[in-house]
Formats: C-alpha cells, structure tokens, sequence
C-alpha cells in the first residue's frame, strides 16, 4: 500500500479505500465491494466525515440491546471483514456476540476465506459455514444462515446490509442494528436502530459503549433503548446531510 501521510486532508478516506483494495485482493470483499465503498464514502463525505450526536446516541442503544439480547449475532460480509476485522472480534467479545459470515456474492471459497481473516484477527469461532437454515422470503445467497447463528438470534448488528436482507430479518421478529451510511436506505429506514456512521467510527464506537453499560442493571439498559428516537435519528443524519447543519446549531 501507497505510503500515505498522516497530515494528507484525505487520509482517512484513502486508508479506508486501500483496506478495501486489499480485501479484494484476499479474496474476502467482492469487486462488486468497490462500488458500494465509493456509494458510502460519498454520504461520509456530507456527513462531515465525522460520528454526529444522533449517530452516537444509536451507537450507544445498539450496544444495550446487544448486552440485553440472549443471543445476539454479528453479521460480517466482505466489506465490513475487510474494514473493521479486529474490531468486530473486539465487539463480540465485550458483548458476547457470535460472528456469522452473511454474503450476497456468495462461494464457500470466500466465506472460509473470511471466517479465517476474522480467526487471525482474534476470532474463537465464526459461524456461517453451515448455511442449514434459510430466511424466509429471499430467493439469493444471503438467505443461508446458520440455523445456531442468525436464524436463531434475537439481536442482529448488520453492518452494510442489503434492504431487502434487512426487511425479511424484520419480519422474522428480529432486533436489527444497522449500519448504513444512507438514511433513506431501506436498511436504516427498517432498522430499529439506524446508525448513519462510517463501519470504521461505528464498531468501535459501539464497543466503547458497550464497556461503559457492562456495569448497568437490566432496568438502566432498557431506559438506554427506550430512550433511543430511531425516526429522530434518521431525520437528524437526513438534515446533516443536506445542510451540513450540525445538531447543536
């Protein structure tokens, strides 16, 4: 990878993109991938590049339903493996959560190929091998599931979902976190907790949280998830996006 310097005003941005060439180059994100970075990092860029209050405040909610879920899940396709490995592993650790790998532009190549990355990154065990379950509903690859993983969960964090994934998981009575960079996505629009943030702010950022709420009761928890406004959330990312209003403003 290019040497690029830290004082570059781009630097983030073209590290973010040099991980996903490098995914690419693995075999673990898909060159389809390319495509949907590009779609991402141009709402980032409107965002500010930034996580806005609206945003952290879903992080937090996201990170009580995971400590209250009984079986909370981390769905992981190219993109979010290629981006965020080590911290994925890091989340699930602090919040008990499995990892399943979930992908659209499915081989069993590339799901052995990612579950392996996330092992080297720390991972115990990752799911998504088995895919002896379906979702109801979807007719291509992402439908495979593990039927002791995403099928059976009660909490799933979707990180750069698919819409219509995201619309047949919430028919199933599922809790989703999502993370999308678009508000009007049908994602962040069906989630029950929309995070309109960058995967690269948002899994650490939830896995903070998570440390912080390990100490509280069940009842402060709920009170966490109780008080997170989803449309709230949603509008707020919308008119950041096309004023560049900050919140406190």
């Amino acid at each position: 990878m290019t040497e690029i310097p830290e004082d570059h005003p781009r630097h983030d941005s073209l590290v973010t993109r040099h991980r996903i060439e490098d995914g690419v180059d693995r075999g673990v994100t898909s060159r389809q991938g390319l495509i949907a970075q590009g779609r991402g990092e141009a709402y980032d860029y409107l965002l500010g590049e930034q996580t806005i209050p609206s945003a952290d405040d879903a992080e937090r909610a996201a990170a009580a339903h995971l400590l209250l879920a009984d079986h909370p899940v981390l769905s992981v396709n190219g993109n979010v493996a290629a981006l965020v490995p080590g911290e994925l592993v890091e989340l699930a650790e602090v919040t008990g959560a499995d990892l399943e790998v979930n992908l659209f532009n499915r081989t069993e190549q590339r799901v052995e190929r990612i579950a392996e990355y996330l092992r080297e990154h720390g991972a115990d065990e990752v799911k998504g091998t088995k895919a002896d379950a379906r979702i109801p509903g979807l007719d291509h690859e992402r439908a495979k599931v593990d039927s002791d993983g995403i099928f059976d969960a009660d909490v799933v964090l979707v990180p750069l979902e698919d819409g219509d994934r995201a619309e047949a998981l919430a028919d199933m009575g599922k809790t989703e976190l999502v993370v999308d960079l678009n508000p009007l996505s049908r994602s962040a629009q069906t989630a029950s907790v929309p995070i309109v943030d960058n995967a690269v702010r948002a899994i650490p950022n939830i896995t903070a949280h998570a440390r912080d709420l390990r100490g509280a009761s069940r009842a402060e928890l709920e009170a966490v998830v109780e008080e997170f406004d989803a449309g709230a959330a949603l509008a707020a990312a919308e008119e950041r996006i096309r004023t560049g209003a900050s919140e406190e403003e």
